[in-house]
Formats: structure tokens, sequence, C-alpha cells
């Protein structure tokens, strides 16, 4: 299995690849949708990845439910489309247990436009773990699916994020265990073609000290205090898209509450909006 990266598209693999720097981590703001990924690069994004919380939200189907390869890669096109930043896709658990599905599910978003994916080890709709060496097969077969014909002789390869729930499923009783788990599944996940190890749910500075990156959310430790603790990715995951339907609820509770707007200032300007998207 090939796909084609464009000229622009292997320079963009190139640049992501690069953004991924001890003491210099990569940030990540997820977007969900071509407005929000717009929003985000305005504020001086260096990349843009998906939330798949976010965009299952925002197609009506709850998270971890089965987007799809089909909806996840046209949400991956429109983006790419309409940013000039390297784009990962979230990707969840590859949208099937098989390696097979989970190649054509790398395939289809690289195809769409995406040089990075973020793939998980908790099965779709479970707290259940792969096995180590089931998820190392899969990652294995992601990589494969990544595999690209390229204009650019030597360009970077797709990112491969691998995402262990260790911690969000709570299967270790202590810190120290998952920490030990997440090592073990970080040199097979390796071994079979990750580049990086992505722990959500881990916010202990010592044990991210022995790991590369994280998902924060408000109250976990600051971007500077996760640097020197070695990170070298920093994602908000679903909490932006979160805070915005926050927004929509508490603006909605005031107008039929109080008949005042105040919770809805300091949106993104209307004319701005408008003007990028129509560039």
């Amino acid at each position: 299995m090939t796909t084609q990266f464009t000229t622009g598209q292997a320079r963009q693999a190139e640049l992501f690849a690069s953004q991924h720097r001890v003491g210099d981590p990569l940030l990540l703001a997820n977007a969900w949708d071509v407005a929000s990924a717009v929003a985000i690069a305005a504020a001086g994004a260096k990349a843009i990845a998906t939330t798949s919380a976010g965009v299952a939200w925002s197609l009506g189907v709850p998270d971890g439910a089965g987007l799809g390869a089909e909806r996840a890669a046209a949400v991956i096109s429109r983006i790419a489309a309409a940013v000039s930043l390297p784009v990962s896709a979230d990707i969840e658990a590859g949208y099937g247990d098989s390696p097979d599905a989970v190649a054509a599910t790398v395939a289809a978003v690289v195809e769409a436009g995406a040089v990075g994916v973020n793939l998980e080890d908790r099965r779709d709709g479970s707290s259940s773990l792969f096995e180590r060496s089931e998820q190392a097969d899969r990652i294995a077969a992601a990589r494969a699916g990544a595999a690209i014909r390229t204009p650019v002789p030597g360009a970077a390869a797709v990112w491969i994020n691998a995402r262990t729930d260790v911690f969000l499923t709570g299967a270790y009783s202590s810190t120290s265990a998952g920490v030990a788990a997440a090592l073990d599944r970080a040199a097979a996940y390796q071994a079979a073609g990750a580049d990086s190890l992505f722990v959500p749910g881990l916010v202990d500075l010592a044990a991210i000290a022995e790991l590369v990156a994280v998902m924060v959310w408000p109250g976990a430790p600051a971007v500077a205090e996760l640097t020197a603790a070695g990170a070298v990715r920093i994602s908000l995951g679903s909490v932006i898209a979160q805070a915005a339907y926050g927004v929509a609820t508490r603006a909605a509770a005031e107008l039929f509450t109080t008949g005042t707007y105040n919770s809805s200032a300091a949106g993104f300007e209307y004319g701005t909006m408008n003007d990028a998207l129509t560039r």
C-alpha cells in the first residue's frame, strides 16, 4: 500500500517532524473543523492537530463510537486545504481492530492531506487496551499505510504518535506501575514504527520526565514545567472544543434567564473569520 504526497505535503511532513524537540516542544491546540483550525492558526499555531472528540461532536456522534475513516478523512481534507500548516489527524483506535483497517484509515487521512496521525491503544468504545503485541502489529500496519511516494527525495515520513491509555483507563493502581507499563509499550511501539509516545491522563512531572508527550487541561503543569520535564509534544486534546460548547451553553442560558449577552463577548471577529474562509 503506497499513498501519494504532494510536494507541499512532503515539505509539511519535514516541518512537522522537526517541531518535536526536547527543550522546545510542539504545542497543539486541537481543532475540530475548518473554522476552529483557522482560528487556532491565527493565534500563532505551528501545526494543526484534530481532536476526535470535537470532530465527532460537531458531526452529532459521541466520541469513541466509530466516527469512521471516511468522515475523519473528509474533515482532514477540508482543514488541510484551509491552512498553510502541517496537519495531524486524530484517528482514535484506527476505526477497526485489524491491522488492515488501521492501514486503510491511515492511508485515507494521508491522502486527505495529513502528515501525522495519532493512534490509540484503547479499543473503540471500550475501556480495555489492545495487548502490547497486538497494538504493535497495528502500529506496523499504520506505518505501512503511511508509506509514501513523494516528488521530494528523502522527504520525512508521516509522523506516528502512538497514544497509550494506561492512565486514562485506570488499569494500574500506582503511577510507577503505569509508567513502567507505558515504557514497556513505548519500546514495542517504537520498534513497530512509532515516532513518539503520547500519554494522556498523566500530569506527574517526575513521571513525565520518563516519557515524551502529554495531553493537558486546566490545572495541569504549565508548558514551562512540562518542557523542563522533557516533553516534546503538548496537546490540549478536546479542551478547546469543550470550552466552545461551554460558551454556547452559558450564552444561551444568559439569554434565556437574564436577557443579557455578556457570555458571548470576546468572540472571534466576524469579518476576520469570514475573510479567512473566503480566501
